[in-house]
């Protein structure tokens, strides 16, 4: 091949930008899957009135890295399971719930199950 050639093609090696969204994870009860609630806003089509909605996303998180009240940033995937069809992509800011909890030690928390 001709170097114009793969000057063409590298372009379509890069692949399509994936749909990307940012939220905040509302569960992480399941292994490796987190919840994330993503809030849009749009106007009303008659009133113009600003009506938010919610909508939840189920996201691959490999490494459970992700705690409740984190907002992340999600990246659309192939279908990894039923629901799944996100994976985590950063971390954008971490919740201060989670440190509190982090915080709590473990023979603390098994006192306080009981």
């Amino acid at each position: 091949m001709t170097a114009t050639q793969e000057a063409v093609q590298a372009p379509a090696a890069v692949g399509a930008r994936r749909n990307e969204k940012v939220g905040e994870v509302v569960s992480t009860k399941m292994q490796k899957t987190i919840v994330v609630a993503v809030e849009m806003r749009k106007a009303h089509p008659k009133y113009k009135r600003i009506v938010r909605s919610t909508k939840k996303f189920y996201a691959h998180d490999e490494q459970s890295s992700a705690r409740m009240g984190d907002v992340v940033r999600i990246r659309e995937t192939r279908p990894l399971s039923k629901l799944k069809r996100w994976s985590l992509e950063e971390i954008v800011r971490r919740s201060a719930l989670g440190q509190i909890e982090d915080a709590v030690l473990p023979g603390e928390a098994v006192a306080q199950e009981k």
